[in-house]
């Protein structure tokens, strides 16, 4: 494990492969550790010739939790973006940090949700620092397809306001949260997703105040459509068709907003990665970074 440091932030990371290896950086979603890329994902990545690292983003796992600083909600972040702690463009410092602390001149990005939005950021930040970019069931916009219906946004914050006090309740909260945004067309390893929510409460209970952070940074970060439009870097886009918490227009939005972006779509995904899919999201992985 390393560390890798932007200012305060204190940024833990997990490299794997060899420096033989094409760079690829994972970035994950809101409220997730690194973890939830599994290591025999990230091995995959390996076997195809990449080297890569996977962190944890800040108020996760690891890495510098903002505890004591404001966790205002979506509404107030909406109507004074200067409320939040810190943005996307921080969060993106952050994940350029790693790249640092790897000595990585350049890489493929790899963002998943919260990630994908991180990953366009540092794209239009640092454009010479990003070899390709792939946003996975992300948004070009906090206005764009983050509102799940009311009956998965009531379920969403049920589930996420009840303390997590143990190891055990957390591998629980873990299978009952994926069952919820999870992909209905590919089940999943109830064991597997609770050893995942088990493992990241051991190495950092987490906060629900971490988590609101976060999505004040997206909600404060605003619209990137016209910015991400002078982008010219080899761009993938991935979205399930049936993901209920950033719904498919936000992928089309993303694509639709990026020079020469290509746009795949999986019907029966959710907001996950299920392992059924895994072969088809790699080869597009390999495809874009290796004819660029």
């Amino acid at each position: 494990m390393g560390k890798a440091r932007n200012g305060d932030i204190e940024l833990a990371y997990e490299t794997f492969g060899t420096t033989q290896g094409a760079p690829l950086l994972l970035i994950s979603g809101t409220g997730v550790q690194m973890l939830v890329f599994p290591e025999d994902f990230c091995n995959a990545l390996v076997d195809l010739g990449f080297q890569v690292a996977r962190f944890d983003n800040r108020d996760t796992g690891q890495s510098t939790h903002l505890t004591g600083m404001p966790a205002p909600g979506w509404l107030t972040t909406m109507t004074r973006p200067s409320s939040a702690p810190y943005r996307l463009k921080d969060m993106a410092e952050d994940a350029l940090a790693v790249l640092d602390a790897l000595g990585w001149r350049s890489a493929h990005l790899v963002g998943t949700s919260l990630g994908g939005m991180i990953a366009q950021t540092l794209a239009l930040r640092h454009p010479t620092r990003v070899h390709t970019l792939t946003s996975i069931m992300s948004t070009p916009a906090a206005r764009i397809g983050t509102m799940p219906r009311i009956a998965t946004l009531k379920a969403i914050m049920k589930l996420s306001t009840v303390p997590v006090t143990s190891p055990d309740q957390a591998a629980q909260e873990a299978v009952a949260m994926r069952k919820l945004i999870g992909s209905p067309r590919y089940p999943f390893d109830e064991k597997e997703v609770g050893e995942l929510g088990r493992r990241s409460y051991e190495r950092h209970p987490g906060s629900p105040d971490g988590d609101a952070r976060q999505r004040a940074a997206v909600t404060a970060s605003g619209d990137r459509r016209r910015a991400l439009a002078t982008l010219r870097i080899p761009t993938l886009v991935l979205h399930g068709e049936d993901d209920p918490v950033i719904r498919p227009k936000a992928g089309q939005a993303t694509a639709a907003a990026i020079p020469g972006a290509r746009l795949v779509t999986y019907p029966g995904m959710g907001h996950d990665l299920p392992r059924q899919l895994w072969p088809s999201m790699l080869e597009q992985l390999r495809a874009l970074a290796f004819t660029h």
